[in-house]
């Protein structure tokens, strides 16, 4: 298997640090209330306005972070500290919040930016620094959003985009577990509603801008959830014909024909966060289980298809090299 080294973490590290401050380009998700919102985006977002797009930004930030608790002796070391020391502060920790209290942000980045804010935050407490203290409060909100939402949530978003419920909740459970026991009874009992009773998923997939598996990200939820007893016959129902190599859909790397297009270059992200989500599958099968294997050679396919392409067109590189760490190194 593919593994992260300290090569490719330290070649991570470096592309992200390249555009995680950078300003332009950059798209905004911004509902007008008035000309006073008429502002730069840093002035929005005094911590993420770099990496094209605030969700990106955040998982930027919590790559690099991840990769530095786990290669403290990174080259970039002392670069990410300092700016970590520079960003991730109460000041503006407030002004990110300030624009969520603003009128028309209550959708602002559901759920996909939320669910990464909480797995930035839940990266950033496992650092012996003040910066995780700083985005708690931000966290709170952004937790508090999920509890708002979730029970009105009438049904499932299963699209392979930023708005796929089942990936948000994988995010946000890690961080609820020891932080609010109370989101995750929520998420657990909205999970069980949406996905419990789920056979024989045709798996439809890849749409043509995707970079997520509506399939496998809601098989990896279910692992994560589901008592590892219960989750094998849960998985059995939902993909019976796995053990034939159907669908083939899901072992069959997304073929992404223009880079250059932020659209389609989302197929990178699909080969890559399906990477991830097979190993997470895999791990929560029983030992010599027939599928393991399998899978764990799609793994290896959908690897090799997007590794190489983190880099080379900005729009990739401004977020490709998270689902990459994802993938090499996710929990």
């Amino acid at each position: 298997m593919t593994h992260l080294t300290a090569h490719i973490a330290a070649r991570f590290a470096g592309l992200t640090l390249s555009h995680l401050g950078r300003r332009y380009p950059f798209k905004m998700d911004l509902v007008y209330n008035g000309p006073e919102d008429v502002l730069e985006p840093a002035e929005h977002h005094p911590i993420f306005h770099g990496s094209f797009d605030w969700h990106s930004c955040v998982h930027g930030w919590w790559q690099v972070m991840r990769l530095l608790r786990l290669y403290p002796d990174l080259p970039q070391a002392a670069e990410i500290r300092a700016r970590a020391d520079a960003m991730l502060v109460p000041d503006k920790a407030a002004g990110e919040r300030a624009y969520l209290a603003r009128p028309m942000s209550s959708g602002f980045e559901r759920p996909y930016g939320w669910a990464w804010l909480l797995a930035l935050h839940a990266e950033l407490e496992r650092h012996a620094a003040p910066w995780a203290a700083a985005l708690a409060p931000l966290a709170r909100d952004f937790a508090g959003r999920f509890h708002a939402f979730l029970p009105k949530l009438t049904y499932p978003l299963r699209v392979g985009t930023h708005f796929n419920i089942a990936f948000a909740l994988i995010l946000a459970d890690g961080w609820a577990a020891g932080r609010d026991e109370a989101l995750r009874v929520l998420i657990r009992e909205r999970a069980l509603h949406w996905f419990g009773n789920d056979r024989d998923c045709q798996a439809w997939e890849p749409g043509g801008d995707e970079f997520l598996s509506p399939a496998l990200c809601e098989a990896l939820l279910m692992s994560r959830l589901l008592p590892r007893s219960d989750f094998p016959a849960w998985f059995d129902g939902f993909l019976p014909r796995l053990r034939d190599g159907e669908p083939a859909s899901l072992f069959t790397p997304a073929i992404v024909s223009d880079r250059s297009d932020g659209k389609i270059a989302h197929l990178d992200g699909l080969n890559l966060s399906r990477a991830w989500c097979w190993q997470g599958i895999a791990a929560a099968l029983p030992q010599g289980d027939e599928r393991i294997a399998p899978i764990l050679a799609a793994t290896e396919r959908h690897l090799a298809a997007s590794l190489p392409h983190v880099a080379g067109d900005y729009m990739g590189e401004h977020w490709l090299a998270s689902f990459a760490l994802l993938a090499l190194d996710g929990d």
